[in-house]
């Protein structure tokens, strides 16, 4: 039975290009599971966009001295042209900067105010001496008050997991420059999170399948939930739709607030651009529906607490109750599916410290399935992982081309050569059933691990089919079997039906190959669609142009079954598949590249 599944990645802030490590947490994970959940025969929606306002975007325009529209909209499709080129399958990925996100924002606050979820509050607030501007809690660090770590920022402390406010640290500095933040007395509405405890209490205790870091970072947080602010003293973003409020140039949604309601507004807004406008409603009020939510580790709290709380409150089942607001009862996630960090030398990756493998530079020199089955295979899917050029090196060579291109290539070849299409098997041997028996019950064993985002497993268990049909071969020598052309024949048409089932579990991992192996085995037509980045008109804003990703996913032939390839259909001779790259690479990496040693 088909199921409704909503793919929620992480909204990537427009005030840069991205970097493979943004990608390792967010992009390809979401997009291996997407693809597969399409094969599978549920009905998938993969939404995110860019996250474009806030501190982050005015900081980089005043460094590039454009304003934060110019900044946004530059960035927009830089990050666009990045997901493309990886292959990531969004049905939409759009931007915070629309007129459907910034309406639905408002509707989703408003439930909440009436619900009593909100509250206005007077606090003290970080403002930058030399610019005047405010600065956000997270752009204030300074010494945890709670467990003495140095390098706590003003929203949280990443050692000790508790919230804090900016005005507790000790030694409080600017991430921007360094100066001593001053702090005046300013009003805000605050998310009443304590108001929340006993819900996310009882919900959290029912995720008992969930990743063990998600799990154990989140009942944590509950331990000390405190009121969190949901509105700034900033003149970019979503403004705030209530009287006195509205018409003050200075008052506008955190960042954090308006992007995870991106979600749901994606959601509309895919609804409103396909025809029909309630199309939502299947993934967000269909209690049939499934939601996973894909990020970094640094995303757990927004995704594990608050955007639950925020939900919790527009349906009006917080602890005070409430009535559910414009959009009925919304779903809340079923999966957080958090990575741990792609790392290099032991350290983040750094754009402001060179320490940096842009995604634009990797697949101008690589192409994007090898970086793909790198993420998937040696990736940061439960604890950090140290990028190397020589791990990448190793995959690349010995696992994608000598495992998985030889094996295609190989048996595509000496199928042209003797045969010209795809050989009749006139003399079966049990050799031949046990090696497609493997490969059919692979579907059951590396469906079940992508299912529950397990990719390192996923992939190696495909890869244990590749090296089985590798081995069959070489016991098997087709190529020696001249005067016995029948049994030849029976050898490389159970070894090109492994390749065709294995090509369909490396599909999710490698769509790109995935496309060639499959129009070199005589097929035609779309077996892995990649998506469109286009111009749109934004539907509320008058004279907005907006890139989009998109893609018609329903029209490939990919799905996840065993097919029996087809008896007669002509073979050309095939081209590699993957390049093997210079042993030396591993110890340098290409010129634009920071070593990583």
């Amino acid at each position: 039975m088909s199921t409704p599944v909503l793919t929620a990645v992480a909204w990537p802030y427009a005030n840069g290009p991205r970097h493979i490590g943004h990608v390792s947490g967010f992009g390809v994970p979401s997009d291996v599971f997407s693809r597969y959940q399409r094969m599978a025969g549920n009905r998938v929606l993969m939404v995110s966009g860019t996250d474009e306002h806030g501190t982050p975007i005015t900081v980089q325009a005043d460094k590039e001295g454009l304003t934060s529209q110019q900044t946004a909209d530059k960035y927009t499709r830089q990050i666009g042209n990045d997901l493309q080129g990886l292959g990531l399958s969004y049905d939409l990925f759009t931007r915070t900067t629309t007129g459907n996100h910034a309406d639905v924002t408002q509707q989703i606050f408003l439930a909440l105010h009436r619900n009593g979820y909100v509250v206005p509050k007077t606090t003290r607030g970080a403002i930058s001496p030399s610019t005047g501007r405010t600065l956000p809690d997270r752009y204030v660090e300074g010494t945890c008050p709670i467990c003495g770590y140095d390098g706590a920022r003003g929203d949280q402390c990443d050692n000790c997991g508790n919230q804090l406010d900016a005005a507790e640290l000790i030694n409080p500095k600017s991430r921007i420059n360094g100066e001593t933040p001053k702090f005046v007395e300013t009003e805000h509405y605050f998310l009443d999170l304590p108001a929340f405890t006993k819900t996310l209490g009882d919900w959290l205790s029912t995720k008992t399948d969930w990743r063990p870091n998600v799990l154990n970072f989140t009942k944590n947080l509950i331990d000390d939930m405190r009121p969190r602010p949901i509105t700034r003293d900033l003149d970019w973003g979503v403004k705030i739709p209530l009287d006195g409020w509205s018409d003050q140039p200075m008052k506008r949604f955190y960042v954090w607030f308006d992007a995870v309601i991106g979600y749901f507004s994606a959601s509309v807004e895919w609804a409103r651009r396909s025809g029909n406008p309630d199309a939502w409603q299947e993934w967000w009020t269909n209690p049939d529906a499934r939601s996973y939510y894909f990020m970094g580790k640094d995303n757990i709290t927004f995704h594990a607490q608050i955007w639950p709380a925020l939900l919790f409150g527009h349906n009006g089942e917080g602890d005070k109750g409430g009535e559910a607001g414009k959009y009925g009862k919304l779903h809340l996630p079923d999966e957080i599916v958090s990575s741990e960090f792609l790392t290099m030398s032991g350290s983040k990756f750094s754009t402001s410290r060179g320490r940096v493998i842009y995604v634009e530079d990797f697949l101008r020199d690589f192409g994007p399935d090898t970086l793909r089955y790198f993420i998937s295979v040696a990736g940061p899917e439960t604890q950090d992982t140290d990028f190397t050029w020589d791990e990448f090196v190793r995959r690349t060579n010995f696992e994608l081309a000598n495992e998985w291109g030889n094996l295609v290539n190989r048996s595509i070849s000496m199928a042209h050569k003797n045969v010209g299409a795809i050989p009749r098997p006139e003399a079966p041997a049990p050799a031949d059933e046990e090696l497609k028996a493997l490969s059919r019950k692979a579907f059951d064993t590396v469906g079940a691990h992508l299912a529950r985002s397990r990719f390192k497993q996923a992939a190696g268990e495909a890869m244990r089919v590749v090296t089985a049909a590798n081995k069959y071969l070489s016991d098997q020598e087709p190529w020696k079997l001249k005067d016995d052309p029948a049994r030849r024949d029976s050898v490389l048409h159970t070894a090109l039906q492994v390749v065709s089932d294995a090509n369909t579990l490396l599909t999710p991992f490698l769509p790109h190959s995935a496309q060639k192996i499959h129009e070199a085995l005589g097929g035609t037509g779309v077996w892995a669609a990649q998506p469109e980045l286009k111009e749109v008109e934004d539907l509320d804003i008058a004279g907005r142009v907006n890139p989009i990703l998109t893609g018609d996913y329903a029209a490939e032939q990919a799905k996840w079954e065993s097919t029996p390839i087809e008896v007669g259909v002509p073979l050309a001779k095939p081209s590699p598949l993957f390049t093997k790259l210079d042993p030396e690479l591993g110890e340098t990496g290409p010129e634009w590249a920071p070593i990583t040693k």
